[in-house]
């Protein structure tokens, strides 16, 4: 249980400073390190599956539409999370972008009721209520809504629930979406080659090999987060999954200086009382359950 924990922190940590990836890579636009992210990582996990040797539901999948449809649709969710981060990074919103993966675990509890039908217990309902307050008192502050947070919790909540029924493990799950999307990406990539727009061709060697190292850095935080969530009980990985958005935060507070004052802190206070709330309900349901054998 403790390499679990170990493996499930290291892949929070990782994305947690995503942020010092993506701000070093400012002077490409983020439509192209999007691109360059769909290729390198195709590269990358097929590289692994090939020293794994791991190829066989390969074959079967390619015989299931529907299986290569929910994929098709997961792809574009992963895809459009990763340029709305990427933009938002780029653009000094890092502190509203930790906000979307602080308030992502409540939205998974929203889609699950509306969705899946699950039912939700009354401590449940008491913090998705309090993270809306919060969201409103962030709305009314700012002005508008925070529709980068918004818009990176909707669409990786979208994302897992679709992976929640998929078939595939993270890792095969990872090469059929980023193969789905290699004709796009490479497509768009050779076309702005032709043009003469390719940043890549033009960019400092360093920003070539941060481009090219998109794919590990993609996809071994998602192997360590797969093998973590193997060893270690959901409740103890759902406690985990807070380390990413706080260090996300911490770096867009005291690095980047983006603006935390009282009115900010006061909204973003609301939505972690909601995650306490909905954290300490789900390990009291949990002892309950251990104690009573359910």
């Amino acid at each position: 249980m403790n390499i679990g924990v170990l493996y499930a922190a290291a892949a929070y940590a990782l994305w947690g400073v995503f942020p010092l990836y993506f701000k070093s890579l400012q002077t490409i636009p983020p439509m192209e390190i999007l691109l360059h992210r769909m290729v390198w990582s195709l590269v990358f996990v097929v590289i692994v599956l090939a020293w794994r040797k791991q190829w066989a539901w390969l074959g079967d999948v390619m015989r299931k539409p529907k299986v290569l449809a929910g994929f098709a649709a997961s792809a574009v969710l992963l895809s459009s999370n990763w340029f709305i981060y990427i933009w938002a990074v780029n653009n000094g919103h890092v502190v509203e972008s930790s906000l979307g993966y602080f308030i992502n675990p409540l939205f998974n509890v929203l889609l699950g009721s509306m969705i899946l039908r699950e039912r939700l217990r009354a401590w449940q309902w008491a913090a998705v209520a309090l993270a809306a307050c919060g969201v409103a008192w962030l709305t009314w502050q700012g002005g508008s809504l925070p529709w980068i947070a918004l818009m990176l919790a909707t669409t990786f909540a979208l994302y897992g629930l679709l992976r929640k029924t998929a078939s595939l493990g993270a890792l095969e799950g990872l090469a059929l979406e980023t193969l789905l999307l290699f004709p796009l990406a490479f497509g768009y990539l050779l076309m702005l080659t032709v043009e003469g727009q390719n940043s890549f061709i033009t960019a400092s060697t360093s920003s070539q090999l941060l481009l090219a190292a998109a794919g590990p850095i993609t996809a071994i935080p998602l192997l360590l987060f797969a093998s973590g969530a193997r060893r270690i009980p959901l409740s103890l990985l759902g406690l985990l999954q807070y380390i990413g958005p706080t260090l996300q935060l911490l770096l867009g507070v005291w690095l980047y200086h983006e603006p935390f004052g009282s009115a900010r802190l006061l909204g973003f206070a609301l939505i972690w009382g909601a995650l306490a709330v909905y954290s300490v309900e789900g390990l009291w349901q949990n002892w309950k359950a251990k104690r009573t054998g359910t």
